[in-house]
């Protein structure tokens, strides 16, 4: 299923919809502030699984997800003081922060380490969907190995309509993914360089 939400004034009813759908452990397909993000219900289990078959990913390279704000971001992760001004600087941004996780975590996404990658996206689509569900989703980029990374949803609906309940039309977005930065030690450490600007961490 494809729907359109505008993207400066997402409508509320079908906000609503793709909640429902999360919430009956689907899968949807929605727009970031850097390429389109496939998710599930951060405590789905199942739909979890379901996204690592589809994108042929190892269980040793575990999700990151997208959180409401900085509050919610403080329920699942350890944020120091230091982290958190930081965060309050350049969230909601194009930046996936690695934090040590909190007990709320699924160990699912807890492979080996402790840690967990955040996301809060400057998207309206995407901060009214997480705040509306009121639990974090998954966040991984919509991407094949033959096609590369998808930016057209009339794409990912033909290409995913059989395996993703829902695919959230928001436009054309670009295709450039997050920057990481590593603040689980207090000194930042660069993971991935990516649309977010990391010159303050070198």
């Amino acid at each position: 299923m494809l729907i359109s939400i505008n993207s400066e004034n997402p409508q509320k009813r079908l906000i609503q919809k793709a909640v429902e759908i999360l919430e009956d452990g689907g899968i949807i397909i929605y727009p970031t502030d850097t390429a389109y993000g496939m998710g599930c219900d951060l405590f789905n289990k199942r739909a979890i699984e379901k996204i690592y078959e589809i994108k042929h990913r190892s269980r040793k390279q575990p999700f990151s997800f997208v959180c409401a704000n900085l509050k919610d971001i403080s329920s699942y992760a350890s944020v120091s003081n230091y982290a958190y001004k930081i965060m309050k600087r350049m969230l909601p941004g194009p930046y996936t922060f690695i934090l040590g996780s909190s007990r709320l975590v699924p160990k699912i996404l807890l492979p080996k380490r402790k840690e967990v990658g955040i996301r809060i996206p400057d998207n309206r689509i995407c901060l009214a969907l997480v705040s509306e569900f009121d639990h974090p989703i998954i966040s991984t980029t919509v991407i094949t190995q033959q096609d590369g990374i998808f930016t057209d949803p009339y794409d990912m609906e033909t290409t995913f309509k059989n395996r993703v309940d829902l695919v959230i039309d928001g436009g054309i977005v670009g295709s450039e993914l997050s920057s990481i930065v590593n603040l689980i030690d207090d000194a930042p450490i660069v993971v991935r360089t990516g649309k977010g600007d990391v010159s303050s961490f070198l």
